[in-house]
């Protein structure tokens, strides 16, 4: 069973959905803007994606940022304390497999078929 992070009016998140739903996937699904998200979660998808892709910086929330606030964030340390206070700015869906692994980040049909199918 794999878990999907992001937020349900995402419309990535709902293509995603979608798709898993469509294909015959099991998942669950955690609301990072409900039920928060996690610095030790957030450093384990690192071990996946770099913290350059994690932040989506094309998003209206980064966009919303100040410029001070922006250039704080540098590293993966920063980065973290920025996901965690506004998870909007997480690039979305993370989903993850039984063993608690990142396994795709975004969507993407092909990406998709390749890890769930």
């Amino acid at each position: 069973m794999f878990t999907v992070y992001g937020i349900p009016n995402c419309n990535t998140v709902k293509k995603a959905r979608t798709w898993l739903e469509q294909n015959g996937v099991e998942y669950s699904f955690h609301d990072y803007k409900k039920k928060g998200i996690s610095p030790e979660k957030i450093q384990d998808w690192f071990k996946k994606f770099p913290w350059e892709k994690l932040v989506n910086k094309a998003g209206t929330t980064w966009k919303a940022l100040t410029d001070e606030e922006k250039v704080l964030v540098q590293n993966e340390k920063s980065a973290i304390e920025l996901m965690v206070t506004k998870t909007s700015v997480i690039k979305r869906p993370v989903i993850e497999d039984e063993n608690g692994n990142a396994v795709a980040l975004g969507f993407s049909e092909k990406e998709y078929e390749e890890i769930f199918l």
